[in-house]
Order: C-alpha cells, then sequence, then structure tokens
C-alpha cells in the first residue's frame, strides 16, 4: 500500500473510533520513514480531551491496525490532544475559534508573502478572513490555505484562565 493510501485507510478506521467514543478527529499525520515511522492522531471534544480517552482512542486504533497491518515495518502510534497551537484543517473550524489569534500559510503568495498571523475572523463566502495587526483583513480562499493553526495568545490565555475561576471551573495548573 502507498504512503497516502495508508493514510487515507488510518483517517477512516481513526474516524470511525472516535465517531463512536463522541470525540474530535482532528488530524491523522503518518511521519518518517521504516522503522522510524510515526502514526499521529489528534483527537479532541469541547472542553478538551482527557488522557484516558486519548489512551481508549490508542488501544482500539492499534488493534484495528494490528488486524488490517497497512505497514511493512513497525511504526510508533501517539494518539494526545491537538494543544492550544492546533491545527485547522476544516471549515468549521475556521468559524469555531473565530476571534482567536492564529497563524496562516497560503499555497501562493498574497501581496509578495505566504505566511500571515492575525485573528481569526471566520469564513465568509469561502474565504479565511484573518484580521491583520496593521488593521486590514485578509481574505484568502479555503482552497489556497496550505496550512493553519491557532497561535498561543499568553494574554488570551490568562483571560481564560480567570474567567474559569470566576465560574468556580476546575483549572489545570
Amino acid at each position: 500500500m502507498r504512503r497516502e493510501e495508508v493514510a487515507r485507510r488510518v483517517h477512516e478506521l481513526a474516524l470511525a473510533i472516535t465517531d463512536r467514543l463522541g470525540v474530535e478527529l482532528v488530524d491523522v499525520e503518518i511521519t518518517g520513514e521504516g522503522v522510524r515511522t510515526v502514526v499521529r492522531v489528534l483527537v479532541d471534544r469541547e472542553g478538551g480531551v482527557s488522557v484516558e480517552e486519548c489512551a481508549r482512542v490508542s488501544e482500539m486504533l492499534s488493534r484495528q491496525l494490528d488486524l488490517e497491518d497497512p505497514f511493512q515495518h513497525r511504526y510508533t502510534l501517539e494518539v494526545s490532544s491537538p494543544g492550544l497551537d492546533r491545527p485547522l484543517k476544516r471549515a468549521g473550524d475556521f468559524d469555531r475559534f473565530a476571534g482567536r489569534m492564529a497563524e496562516l500559510v497560503t499555497s501562493q503568495p498574497v501581496e509578495g508573502q505566504r505566511r500571515f498571523v492575525g485573528r481569526l475572523g471566520g469564513l465568509q463566502a469561502g474565504r479565511v478572513v484573518l484580521h491583520l495587526p496593521d488593521g486590514r483583513d485578509l481574505k484568502v480562499p479555503l482552497a489556497e490555505v496550505a496550512e493553519a493553526r491557532l497561535r498561543v495568545d499568553p494574554e488570551e490565555l490568562l483571560r481564560d484562565l480567570r474567567r474559569k475561576r470566576r465560574r468556580g471551573e476546575e483549572v489545570d495548573a
């Protein structure tokens, strides 16, 4: 099986498992070659995914991969949360995280550059809107977004932490 076919099959298996467990499949990535191959699966849920949920996805996916044996060699399976700088993969992610800081890389240069940082404005008419620090709005067709991920904003983290404490929510430290 070619690498693209293996990645597609791993994605299908992971999606079936995450759907069954009620968690969101954020991304599947296969890196490395030969025995250094790493299969990285990112899962999430509203409010965050637990270590136990990651372990359960890992266990179930590992069993399925053992049954299907799509790799010609050993590999390492990693299942984790996408973290604070999570990738934005689906159209809905751009609306879901509107208002958050993000980094966007375009497939073709826009105004002489490909990498932009700003506040997400959502998806409008098939275009990702990014409010740039200089006050301009960048509008990039979704198909021309090569990579996008949230940026960690320390001030935003502090505001969220304070808000949770005021509401009496448990805070991970």
